[in-house]
């Protein structure tokens, strides 16, 4: 796959200025609703967080490569990102926070970034990290026997890619040519275990001849970039060609989760020199530099998207939580 040079990249990948507009503008979204979140739960009003900050970009760039009219996604728990261009809304997150009743995840049962919404093809993930993957293979096989033209795409941080399940999903999906885009979002850190300490190889994408499928390393703080290698995996699954192992490789900004302390594990230095590589300023300086992200609607997509968040945790905060006697819905049989 040859990267683009041109300096208007987005014309050359087939983008309109309206849909980087709506990239970009997903990305600030998912953005402020976790800078939300992290207040809520330093007030004590939300009890846990865990972050999409620094990955927006891999994961708006991924989402938008697909069609989120028929294809599945299978996303790990920091791809609000995600969960958004798929047609989840901001109240919807919030209500997730609060664990409210309307949560559309799990009515208020499970903990935030545990992904799930049957009307927008999200299919719902569970806390044992990786158990996705053979989730997502399941659905593209499914696909397949079916004759259906559905892609499924699935997401993991790079910890995960160490785990019996990515394996074996990936070996599977190779085997009998799935329909099936595998995307490890390389953050650095599977909690406090750097990089340096999870992988012999040099890459995640290095595993994927294994598995008889290409696979490939983009950067990604940039959601052109990702979305090029994304939407060539998806054509390529749809024409039956079998999957992809794509490894997007960014930076987690913030702490593993609320829980969590990365003062101990990692410098501050360390931390700052990746900020100064945000995706969302990267991405607002190419946009300046085309002529697409003007002043004006800047300052316009500033306010909608305040008032968006503004108005998502006032009604998350006020509506009821479910009724106790719910708690143990769904978990057994009602006659």
């Amino acid at each position: 796959m040859e990267k683009v040079t041109a300096s208007n990249r987005h014309d050359q990948l087939g983008l309109s200025n309206d849909d980087v507009l709506n990239m970009y503008e997903t990305m600030l979204l998912a953005r402020r609703i976790d800078e939300r979140m992290w207040l809520l739960n330093r007030a004590g009003k939300i009890p846990f967080v865990i972050s999409c900050q620094g990955q927006e970009a891999a994961q708006v760039g991924a989402a938008y490569a697909l069609d989120n009219s028929k294809d599945y996604v299978l996303p790990y728990y920091r791809d609000m990102g995600v969960v958004l261009q798929f047609g989840m809304t901001a109240k919807e997150l919030m209500l997730s926070g609060f664990a409210k009743a309307e949560d559309p995840n799990s009515g208020g049962r499970q903990m935030p970034g545990h992904f799930g919404q049957k009307k927008n093809r999200i299919v719902t993930g569970s806390s044992p990290v990786t158990t996705q993957v053979p989730h997502a293979v399941g659905v593209s096989l499914a696909a397949k026997m079916e004759g259906k033209d559905i892609v499924s795409w699935v997401s993991f941080g790079e910890g995960s890619s160490n785990q019996g399940d990515f394996h074996e999903g990936a070996n599977f999906a190779g085997v009998h040519k799935l329909p099936v885009i595998f995307m490890c979002e390389n953050n650095k850190y599977a909690i406090s275990v750097p990089i340096e300490k999870q992988l012999a190889c040099e890459k995640v994408s290095d595993r994927a001849i294994g598995y008889g499928m290409p696979g490939f390393t983009v950067d990604g703080n940039d959601p052109l970039e990702v979305y090029r290698v994304t939407k060539e995996a998806a054509d390529r699954a749809r024409r039956g060609e079998g999957p992809t192992l794509i490894e997007a490789v960014s930076y987690r900004l913030t702490a593993h989760s609320s829980d969590d302390d990365d003062r101990i594990y990692r410098s501050r230095e360390e931390v700052e020199e990746a900020k100064s590589k945000d995706c969302l300023y990267t991405f607002a300086i190419y946009l300046r530099e085309v002529g697409v992200l003007t002043e004006e609607i800047e300052n316009a997509m500033d306010s909608k998207i305040r008032a968006i968040v503004d108005e998502a945790t006032d009604y998350a905060e006020n509506a009821p939580y479910a009724a106790a006697e719910h708690a143990l819905k769904y978990v057994y049989e009602e006659q």
